[in-house]
């Protein structure tokens, strides 16, 4: 089993959202976030006053999938949240020692 977390421009979640359902992925876990990689912020302008907005807004989603769909999910995302420009995120996946579904007592890849 692995767990995916993925960073994307927030208005790119719906799309995101879609392609996981499409190919059968039920469940994730969605955090608003901020942070801020080659983009390294901008200006801005507010009442004549210029400031620097170092951290943008981003949406950190987590999604725990069994190891034989892993590049599927990839594939997904990757193709939902791609903009072509900079800031488009990363995904990060990690091994998931157990998972243990708390209503059932269920555990391991069931629990998904």
């Amino acid at each position: 089993m692995k767990l995916i977390s993925a960073i994307i421009k927030p208005f790119k979640l719906d799309d995101v959202r879609e392609a996981l359902s499409a190919i059968g992925i039920q469940g994730m876990t969605v955090t608003e976030t901020k942070g801020f990689g080659r983009q390294k912020g901008h200006t801005e302008l507010y009442r004549g006053a210029e400031y620097v907005v170092d951290f943008l807004p981003k949406v950190k989603l987590e999604v725990a999938v069994d190891s034989a769909k892993l590049d599927e999910v990839i594939g997904a995302i990757t193709t939902a949240a791609n903009t072509g420009k900079i800031g488009d995120g990363k995904i990060f996946v990690f091994d998931l020692a157990d998972v243990i579904r708390i209503r059932t007592g269920e555990s391991g890849p069931e629990a998904l």
